[in-house]
């Protein structure tokens, strides 16, 4: 069974696919640009490091590395769960399931809370970081997409291109981004992962891309192309790419898609 693909998402992802096409032409013909101008977008490419085994039912919709293990949280009414295994050994230590009428969505740790999303039911989790049992519920609007936490504040995605400020305590937005492509807003914004330097990472719903995103602004400052991971045979049996976890202490990234038989460990490299 797979996620419906509503009108909404289909129609983002049209704008979005052209705002990555059109950005990519101007970036590549901006050669007469002046010192005042912006920085051209990087385009950039997953370079494979090394690969782990991935569970093919994981229909995976957050990903993040968090005290040597790789938290993981799934999709699906009646299939979705959230997990933790060790991140050298691949041995799951424990998994919990949503409610059977629940859809899971993206995650994040912040401190010791874990705070997981759910697509449609307008739940977001406050669970407990070592059992990942539900401490309590906070109700939000819209859909629940992608979530990743900063310092002192969380960042949520709803497949539009706007993302979501939230107090990490209390999950209340605090305040919105747009995000944009040489001016052209990138919708379809998926599974988020914020990095130490500040910029946060977003998987493009329905394509292979990866954007860079200076959250202040809501510019993108790159594009990774993260195509052509898995063979032919390997694709047949998998959805599309979801999942970003950034690996601490290293310029390398823990990338995956629903279904995926596999976790690529991976430099994002030009």
């Amino acid at each position: 069974m797979l996620a419906p693909v509503t009108v909404h998402r289909l129609l983002g992802l049209v704008a979005t696919l052209t705002a990555l096409t059109v950005g990519g032409c101007a970036a590549a013909s901006d050669t007469g640009s002046t010192a005042d101008s912006p920085s051209p977008v990087q385009r950039l490419h997953a370079e494979v490091v090394g690969t782990a085994p991935h569970d093919t039912a994981a229909f995976t919709q957050g990903l993040e590395v968090s005290g040597g293990e790789l938290v993981e949280g799934t999709g699906l009414v009646g299939r979705s769960y959230i997990s933790a295994r060790d991140l050298d050994t691949g041995v799951e230590r424990v998994r919990v399931p949503l409610p059977d009428e629940m859809f899971g969505e993206g995650l994040t740790v912040a401190g010791d809370t874990v705070w997981q999303l759910t697509w449609q039911d307008h739940v977001a989790f406050a669970r407990d970081r070592d059992t990942l049992a539900e401490r309590s519920r906070v109700e939000y609007e819209g859909e629940g997409w992608g979530l990743c936490a900063q310092p002192d504040r969380l960042v949520m995605s709803d497949g539009s291109d706007t993302l979501t400020f939230r107090d990490p305590e209390t999950f209340d937005p605090v305040g919105t981004v747009a995000v944009t492509l040489d001016g052209e807003p990138v919708e379809m914004l998926n599974e988020l992962e914020c990095t130490d330097d500040g910029l946060v990472y977003a998987n493009v719903w329905q394509t292979s891309d990866i954007v860079r995103i200076d959250p202040d602004t809501g510019a993108v400052v790159a594009v990774i192309d993260a195509s052509g991971l898995l063979t032919a045979e390997q694709q047949r049996g998998a959805d599309v790419l979801n999942g970003i976890a950034a690996l601490p202490g290293t310029d390398r990234f823990l990338i995956t898609g629903k279904l995926y038989p596999l976790v690529f460990d991976v430099r994002f490299v030009s």
